[in-house]
C-alpha cells in the first residue's frame, strides 16, 4: 500500500500542476452539456443526459490514460521502475488511482455546471453514481494501460479513438437505447457501459433499489475485476 500511495501522490502532483489539461479533457462533454443539453431538454430530461455525458467523460479521460505510459516509455521512466522493489500491482494501482482522481474532479465539474443549467437530481443519487464513476475509472484506466503496453506507440491513439465512439453510442450516451431499433438495442447489451449508464440514470432519477441499479453495480464490479487482472498481468509482464 505504501508503494501505491507514493506512486499515486507523485502522479497526482504532476496532474495538479497541469490544471489546463484536466479542463481540456472535460471540454467535449461540457460542450455537449451546454450546447446540446438545452435542445435535449425539450424532449428529454437532464437526469437522462448528464449520466451519459459522464460515461463519455470516463471514456475520454480514464480511457485514454495509457498515453501516460507511452510518454513514460519514451522518457525511460518504465526502465527505471523495473529495478524498484515495488510490486507490479502497486505500480499499476498508483497510476490508476491518479487517473480515477482526475476523472472524479472532472465529473464534479460537469455535474456542478449541469446543476446550474437545469439538473435537479437528488444528492444521494448523484453520490451513489459517483461511486460507480470511481469503479468505472479504475476499470478504464487499467485497460487503457494494458492496451498502451501491448500496442505500437503510434497505433495507441487511433485504435483507442476508434473504439471509444462506438462504445459511447452503444451505451446510449446521447439517447437511451430504448429509442433504438431492436437489433441495435440488442447489440448494445455486449457493452458493459450500457448497464452502468442505465444504473446511473436510475440513481439520478432517485431510484436506488431497482434491478437496473443492481445489474449496473454487478457489471461494473466484474468489469473492474477483469480490468485490474489484465492490467496487472500486462503491466507486470513488461516491468517485472
Amino acid at each position: 500500500m505504501r508503494d501505491t500511495w507514493l506512486i499515486f501522490r507523485h502522479n497526482t502532483r504532476i496532474t495538479l500542476r497541469n490544471k489546463l489539461g484536466i479542463l481540456i479533457t472535460a471540454a467535449q462533454p461540457l460542450f455537449f452539456l451546454v450546447l446540446f443539453g438545452p435542445i435535449f431538454a425539450t424532449f428529454g430530461t437532464w437526469e437522462t443526459l448528464v449520466p451519459g455525458l459522464i460515461i463519455q467523460l470516463g471514456l475520454l479521460s480514464a480511457g485514454m490514460a495509457g498515453f501516460g505510459v507511452v510518454f513514460d516509455w519514451r522518457a525511460g521512466v518504465l526502465e527505471r521502475l523495473r529495478v524498484t522493489p515495488a510490486s507490479r500491482l502497486s505500480l499499476l494501482l498508483g497510476r490508476v488511482l491518479n487517473n480515477t482522481f482526475t476523472l472524479v474532479v472532472q465529473t464534479v465539474l460537469l455535474v456542478a455546471v449541469a446543476y446550474l443549467i437545469g439538473l435537479r437530481a437528488p444528492l444521494p443519487g448523484v453520490l451513489a453514481a459517483m461511486a460507480l464513476v470511481v469503479v468505472l475509472g479504475v476499470s478504464l484506466a487499467a485497460l487503457s494501460y494494458a492496451a498502451a503496453m501491448r500496442l505500437n506507440e503510434h497505433l495507441f491513439a487511433p485504435v483507442m479513438m476508434t473504439a471509444v465512439w462506438p462504445l459511447m453510442l452503444l451505451s446510449g450516451t446521447f439517447l437511451p437505447m430504448s429509442m433504438a431499433p431492436q437489433w441495435l438495442s440488442t447489440l448494445s447489451y455486449v457493452s458493459p457501459f450500457r448497464y452502468v449508464l442505465e444504473a446511473m440514470r436510475d440513481l439520478f432519477a432517485g431510484t436506488y433499489a431497482s434491478g437496473v441499479v443492481g445489474s449496473g453495480v454487478l457489471v461494473v464490479a466484474l468489469f473492474a475485476t477483469i480490468s485490474l487482472t489484465v492490467g496487472t498481468r500486462v503491466f507486470g509482464g513488461d516491468n517485472a
